[in-house]
């Protein structure tokens, strides 16, 4: 059995090693949470299709990340996921063992195979301690994702980076040139790939791990990265903690993982150039590239902008950038590909909640996690002038999406703050919150609604990518100027901005919001939505460029090149 996956799957040519805590396949793969599973499913995806012998690593969550449903007041509340792994899986004979609290846990193998366009498949592996030998705390480590308490995460996090490593190596990955760090819940692999070179005779191990790894920092926020007293980390991890690395591992006391990810790197970057310049100053002395953020184009593209990229622009999946060329497709096409999304989502809103909402209004909209910084209650902010706009051009719809983590409870008041002003501008403008935002659901979303807004505090928006998968689809972009969209943002070309231009942002966060939102409801009344009934044809030309300017660019094809290039092989 092994020898024939091996061989199917050619695990001994592997090169890249890909870490990350979460990784977005499919939606009945609940093994993401959001954004950085995502990314890591467009990359994989992307990795596949280019032939990269990638092999990705992540963890078996079999209750997933939360079921959410909504109550009549705008509760979440949250329920497991149920699936059965077996479906989408293969389980592999493999297994290997880790060490948390000086105890031996066993971990269990998962197989998934990733076809590319040309029919070159990369495994993705799923590690999974859900084992009888295991005791019952040990077998739930990877049950849940985000679940659990600073225990619970560095033990699914030794599990990730030195279960990880261990399993490449049983699998015969010999080849493995670079292991690549999604974020750094995965850093803990530094500390078995010193034992490993030092085992092998390695003069110099520490250096040998830094010429082996690559980190990608995702955050802008230093409250959001993991970190571990040191008193705490040791008992968790015990001897796997090489002696001649203690006073790298942890400083001042603290085993913070970004740092680490960090220190043993030798390619260092983040997710947009201005959330590079961030990581920098939050980091200084760490040379931080800039890698931006991308999706993968034909899984995002809904299916009549498929047709329509395969009738004029063939070949455009194994070449996005291809796309540029949409500019020279007849507009009334590109309009009605989008008509054709959007009846989609109007259909399945208005079946499953009950709406009544309609294909010609102008259909704003917002699916983010529900967290503070993202301020999804930005566009409430005066709900009376909002209902003057909708009225005053002729009509406005709205859709929300989003989770809260369980544990944000200001997230959880924010949805709940959606939802009471839902309330407040109907019936003059049509509001309504989807549940349980999945991939599923970002699909028709991306593709279905005319206008995309993303309101974040600058410069928490390390780069975010949903308003990508708008583009591709032709939905501009209406945001604040912080992550991607300061790179991709050309007022009115390829949407809109909020806000002033980053140099010039007030110091004061209540003058930030007082700008931010008269921007916001100005542009929608006097720019957007005339823009949309009046100027159908210039509209048109926004949706074009949209697809021409950032679909062609803001890509994972794009992105794995670049670390081909800088990071992989060098």
């Amino acid at each position: 059995m092994a020898d024939t996956v091996n061989n199917q799957i050619n695990f001994v040519d592997m090169h890249v090693a890909y870490f990350c805590m979460e990784i977005g396949l499919a939606a009945e793969i609940p093994t993401y949470a959001g954004g950085l599973g995502v990314l890591s499913g467009d990359m994989l995806r992307s990795s596949a299709d280019m032939e990269l012998p990638m092999i990705g690593l992540t963890l078996l969550y079999k209750k997933g990340y939360f079921k959410q449903t909504l109550d009549g007041s705008g509760n979440q509340i949250e329920a497991e996921m149920v699936w059965n792994p077996a479906d989408y899986l293969e389980l592999l004979p493999t297994r290997v063992s880790v060490t948390v609290e000086s105890r031996p846990v066993i971990i269990q193998v998962w197989l998934h195979r990733l076809m590319g366009v040309t029919g070159h498949i990369n495994p993705v592996i799923f590690l999974d301690t859900d084992v009888p030998e295991n005791s019952i705390w040990d077998r739930d480590i990877t049950q849940i994702l985000y679940g659990g308490d600073a225990k619970y995460r560095l033990a699914q996090e030794i599990v990730l980076g030195i279960g990880g490593v261990r399993v490449l190596q049983e699998l015969g990955c010999g080849k493995i040139q670079k292991y690549h760090m999604n974020e750094g819940h995965s850093a803990l692999l530094v500390l078995e790939l010193f034992r490993y070179f030092a085992a092998q005779g390695h003069g110099n191990p520490s250096r040998a791990v830094h010429n082996h790894c690559v980190f990608t920092t995702h955050t802008p926020v230093a409250s959001s990265m993991d970190q571990f007293e040191q008193s705490f980390a040791e008992t968790m991890i015990g001897r796997q903690i090489p002696a001649q690395l203690r006073s790298e591992i942890f400083v001042d006391g603290v085993l913070n993982m970004t740092r680490l990810g960090l220190e043993f790197s030798a390619f260092l970057n983040g997710v947009a150039k201005k959330h590079s310049e961030i990581s920098r100053q939050m980091f200084p002395g760490y040379r931080i590239e800039s890698i931006t953020n991308g999706i993968h184009s034909s899984f995002w593209a809904a299916e009549p902008f498929k047709k329509l990229f395969d009738h004029y622009l063939p070949g455009w999946a194994a070449d996005p950038y291809s796309i540029r060329y949409v500019l020279s497709i007849p507009g009334q096409e590109i309009w009605e590909a989008h008509q054709e999304a959007k009846a989609a989502l109007i259909a399945q809103v208005n079946k499953e909640y009950g709406q009544e909402m309609d294909l010609d209004t102008f259909t704003l909209g917002f699916a983010r996690r529900a967290t503070a910084y993202k301020r999804g209650d930005l566009l409430f902010s005066d709900p009376q002038r909002l209902k003057r706009i909708a009225k005053n051009c002729r009509g406005l719809q709205i859709i929300y999406a989003g989770k809260a983590h369980p544990q944000d409870f200001a997230g959880k008041e924010l949805i709940k703050k959606i939802i009471e002003n839902m309330h407040l501008v109907a019936p003059e403008i049509k509001v309504v919150y989807l549940a349980d935002y999945d991939m599923k659901l970002a699909s028709l979303l991306v593709a279905g609604v005319d206008l995309w807004l993303n309101t974040p505090v600058r410069p928490q928006e390390a780069s975010g990518t949903s308003g990508m998968k708008a583009a591709i689809n032709g939905v501009p972009h209406f945001s604040v100027l912080d992550g991607w969209w300061i790179e991709g943002h050309i007022e009115n070309v390829t949407g809109w901005s909020i806000g002033p231009m980053p140099d010039k942002v007030s110091e004061r966060a209540a003058d930030i919001d007082v700008e931010d939102i008269e921007d916001m409801y100005s542009k929608l009344e006097y720019v957007i939505l005339p823009h949309f009934y009046e100027q159908r044809d210039e509209w048109i030309k926004t949706m074009r460029h949209s697809i021409a300017v950032n679909g062609s660019f803001f890509n994972t094809h794009r992105m794995v090149q670049q670390y081909v290039l800088n990071a992989y092989f060098q």
